[in-house]
């Protein structure tokens, strides 16, 4: 009988510890339509205690379609996980290890699962970073009553230690964010609760941290940043900033994604990147010269921090002249401009470049069938950081490959490109930066005429840090760009004709966070200008050309400027800004005199007016307006809307739709006006597939003032009376811009759609010539539609291939169409101008990038890029010209590749 006691009494008690074990144990209920199985457990984790510790990448593609009445998450489990290399184990405290390949032991090392205090924040060096990032962290002490805490930290380098500068630190739902300071501190404000906070780094690399918030406290935080490109340059601002921000028109690329792009002869090229955005163009292939909704190649301000490149290509455009590999970041405004910038109609393109490495001394480089570069960087001591870059050609055989019917057999061609930043702290407020950048071309296309340009740029800025809220920067610097041709055909009639164009600024900037809704930047600018329009003179001793020189030009340029973002609500932010322009066209000058509202043509000249050095002979002055505004619709969509105005003061002179070494700049003076222009935009942004995906759609249209063209036969090289020959002109623009981008998973890339038209119209009050009988016309760069593809497959994290596609209409062109006999002479009638185009553009493009492992202590890291440009070696057209031949014009057409252009680099860093 006692036996019978003492197994019923240890049946019961069995029972009753199953029975406990069971009703313990959460049970899930709900339906779950295929969503993604990181959102499945942030439900589980939501409604139950359970807990899920995994590694991102693991469960990116996987999705959930089920319903649960009271289940077991272990029978779900092992539903979703069919047919899945994906297993789950359980730990203390309703904790869930989710691995892959191999199920997860979980006894885990001691002091895993513990709080973070103000003083114990760094548990990433005694565990795997994997399950660093998927921990759940509490924070602070709970308080009744409390709805938010204040999260803080520092943000440190996973490799070095060093604290990062620029992460942005956020969390999905509700979008809030910082943004780390320059010695990796943040604060961000949550409400209590739990959260997945994201971390980005200036590489695009993201991580994330579980929290648990029940107070203010700490959470410092060991991130990894990319070594997956040998350039990691980011032009990236992100899914969040994609629907959070204000402004809209800003469009941005990392020089990681451009790594991939197949670009000709290998060679990253940043500018050339940005033509895969929507709303960006160019008129001619292998050229750097792109247009921005509708503008011209001269109303884009390209800027090396604060230095301006006037002519920002190598090698008449076949590269740019900015070397990725001394770049940090890159950012392209076409809409929304900050009234911090000015002086362009269309867009700003805003190059950051990089300052060097803290830990130790490093470098890349690239060795291609064209062009190698170099570049080393690393600390000078414990405060201050360098970089210096260079790069150069040492081949002329790919002018080889350029279409048969274009005489290229004489041809040279080289350049070379130098930058040197570094960077000084002066104790933890005050920083140091210098920016210096020289490039050199060299190159002739026929054996009698040698072209050569050069660009000199150095900057100097000091910021400093008077708190938390306020900082200030002065920089100051001088910018130089000037080219010269030497023609040696015959020599009697040899010389050298050369441009020069110089200017000096100095800027005070200043950022005031005001509260936690306003952030206020203001400031002023000065811009000195100095304009040698240009000069010919005899080459060797027996020529017989006569010396002729343009004379020289100079203005002043005063900007003062205030801007206000304020986040109204969790609804509603706008961004408004003015900028006030005064510029002064200055003495010594000689110009001539004409009659009220005569066409300043050479008939109307009544005289001439010496004015002294320094003398104030014509000043322009008006507002630029700025405002932007975005309405959240919800968590992951948004509305925005803008008008912005410019004013540009300095026009380009060109008888070519890109820009050209043979070009030259004009100042505004007495009769010719500063351009002027508004722009108003619409769009709709959403983000899909928890942030993978971003949409934007876009619309625009922009009106532009005192625009320059040319009247029939004009003459814009040494003209001392340039005003005689251009046509005051107006513009309009208007398009739309579709763009859908996937950011992760094997298969990312972007498509792009622009519908945009440029359309000109000479001035109702211009009477020398009107265009076309005063009708509307299209201007140079007029292109209907354009649309561009980019495919990326990772097959491996060390081997990735690129497909891309760009289509664009062709560019518009004036045709003869008849000859006539005049005067005894026989005359070639044309059609309007701009009447007719060349054939549409289509372009098909391979690339292929290998890349060595990657361990982070090694010694080099290395890759391959190697595929085809112009895969389908179709000869798009550069031009079409006319040469007379046995009595009529014969037409032919150019075209810069026309057949396939094989590329091969290889790319280091260590």
């Amino acid at each position: 009988m006692k036996q019978f006691y003492f197994v019923f009494l240890f049946l019961l008690i069995g029972t009753k510890l199953s029975f406990s074990q069971d009703i313990q144990e959460p049970r899930i209920s709900g339906f779950f339509p295929g969503i993604s199985f990181q959102r499945f457990m942030e439900r589980v984790e939501e409604e139950t205690s359970y807990q899920f510790y995994f590694k991102a990448q693991d469960i990116s593609d996987l999705t959930v379609n089920l319903q649960a009445d009271k289940s077991k998450l272990s029978d779900l489990l092992d539903a979703i996980f069919l047919k899945t290399d994906l297993h789950y184990s359980f730990g203390n405290e309703n904790s869930v290890f989710i691995s892959k390949g191999e199920k997860l032991q979980t006894q885990l090392p001691d002091g895993f699962f513990r709080n973070i205090s103000r003083s114990d924040t760094d548990l990433n060096g005694q565990v795997d970073e994997a399950f660093v990032r998927n921990n759940r962290f509490v924070i602070g002490e709970l308080t009744p009553g409390r709805t938010k805490a204040k999260l803080s930290g520092v943000v440190t380098s996973l490799e070095n230690g060093e604290p990062i500068s620029g992460a942005i630190v956020f969390e999905k739902i509700d979008f809030t964010r910082s943004v780390s300071a320059p010695d990796g501190t943040y604060s961000i404000v949550l409400p209590v609760g739990k959260h997945t906070i994201y971390i980005q780094n200036l590489g695009g690399y993201i991580e994330q941290r579980l929290i648990d918030l029940r107070g203010d406290g700490e959470l410092n935080m060991n991130i990894g940043e990319s070594i997956y490109s040998l350039s990691e340059v980011v032009v990236n601002s992100g899914a969040i900033n994609h629907i959070s921000r204000p402004e809209m028109g800003v469009q941005t690329l990392s020089v990681t994604e451009m790594k991939k792009l197949p670009a000709v002869l290998g060679e990253v090229d940043v500018l050339k990147g940005i033509l895969v955005l929507p709303g960006v163009n160019t008129v001619g292939e292998a050229s750097v010269g792109f247009n921005v909704r509708g503008g011209a190649a001269d109303q884009n301000l390209v800027l090396y921090e604060n230095s301006t490149l006037f002519n920002p290509s190598h090698l008449f455009g076949f590269f740019s002249a900015i070397n990725a590999d001394a770049v940090e970041s890159v950012d392209l405004h076409k809409a929304g401009i900050p009234a911090s910038y000015g002086g362009r109609l269309s867009s700003v393109l805003q190059v950051k470049p990089k300052f060097g490495r803290t830990d130790k001394i490093g470098g890349s480089g690239g060795i291609g069938l064209l062009t190698s570069r170099l570049s080393l960087e690393g600390p000078l001591g414990e405060n201050t950081t360098f970089l210096v870059a260079g790069r150069s050609t040492y081949s002329d055989w790919v002018l080889d490959w350029l279409e048969d019917r274009a005489d290229f057999n004489a041809s040279r061609a080289n350049f070379y490109d130098v930058n040197l930043n570094v960077s000084h702290q002066f104790g933890e407020k005050d920083v140091f930066e210098f920016t210096g950048y020289l490039s050199k071309d060299n190159f002739r296309f026929d054996p009698d005429t040698v072209y050569g340009y050069q660009n000199q740029n150095f900057a100097a800025k000091w910021t400093h840090y008077f708190n938390e809220q306020v900082e200030a920067s002065f920089s100051g610097g001088r910018d130089s760009y000037d080219f010269d041709i030497t023609g040696e055909d015959n020599p009697l009639n040899s010389y050298q004709f050369g441009f020069g164009i110089d200017q000096t600024f100095a800027k005070l900037d200043i950022r005031q966070d005001h509260g936690d809704q306003h952030i206020f930047n203001y400031g002023i600018h000065l811009n000195h200008i100095r304009l040698d329009p240009g000069k010919i003179r005899p080459y060797g001793p027996e020529s017989i050309v006569i010396s002729d020189e343009v004379e020289r030009e100079q203005a002043l340029e005063t900007s003062l400027y205030f801007s206000d973002e304020f986040e109204i609500n969790d609804e509603w932010m706008v961004s408004g800004g003015l900028r006030y322009n005064l510029y002064n066209y200055l003495g010594p000058q000689t110009t001539f005199t004409y009659p009220d509202g005569s066409s300043h043509s050479e008939q109307d000249v009544t005289g001439e007016v010496n004015h002294e050095s320094g003398k104030f002979i014509k000043t322009y002055h008006g507002p630029e307006f700025r405002f932007s505004a975005r309405y959240s619709l919800n968590n992951q969509s948004s509305l925005k809307a803008g008008v912005n105005s410019m004013r540009q003061n300095i026009h380009l002179l060109s008888n070519t739709s890109v820009i050209s070494p043979t070009d030259t700049w004009k100042l505004s003076d007495e009769f010719i006006r500063p351009q002027t222009g508004i722009q108003y935009a619409l769009g709709y942004f959403r983000n899909m597939a928890l942030n993978t995906l971003e949409f934007s759609a876009e619309v625009y249209y922009k009106t532009m003032r005192n625009l320059l063209d040319y009247r029939s036969g004009a003459t814009i090289i040494l003209n001392d009376d340039v005003e005689q020959d251009v046509l005051n002109t107006d513009g309009r623009a208007y398009g739309l811009e579709l763009f859908l981008k996937r950011s992760s998973g094997r298969l990312t890339g972007s498509v792009s759609y622009t519908y945009a038209r440029s359309l000109l119209r000479t001035n109702q009050d211009e009477t020398k010539e009107k265009i076309n009988d005063g009708e509307e016309y299209s201007s140079n760069f007029d292109q209907p539609h354009h649309a561009v593809l980019i495919l990326n497959y990772e097959v491996s994290k060390r081997f990735n291939a690129t497909f891309s596609g760009n289509y664009s209409t062709g560019r518009p062109i004036t045709l003869p169409v008849s000859k006539f006999e005049y005067g005894g002479s026989e005359r070639v009638y044309f059609t309007e101008r701009n009447a007719q185009r060349v054939p549409d553009y289509l372009r098909l493009d391979l690339s292929i990038n290998l890349e060595g492992n990657h361990k982070v202590r090694k010694l080099a890291h290395s890759s391959w890029s190697f595929g085809v440009y112009n895969l389908l070696g179709r000869a798009n057209p550069y031009s079409i010209y006319f040469v007379p031949q046995g009595g009529s014009l014969q037409g032919y057409k150019l075209s810069i590749f026309g057949s396939q252009i094989p590329f091969v680099t290889y790319n280091f860093r260590f």
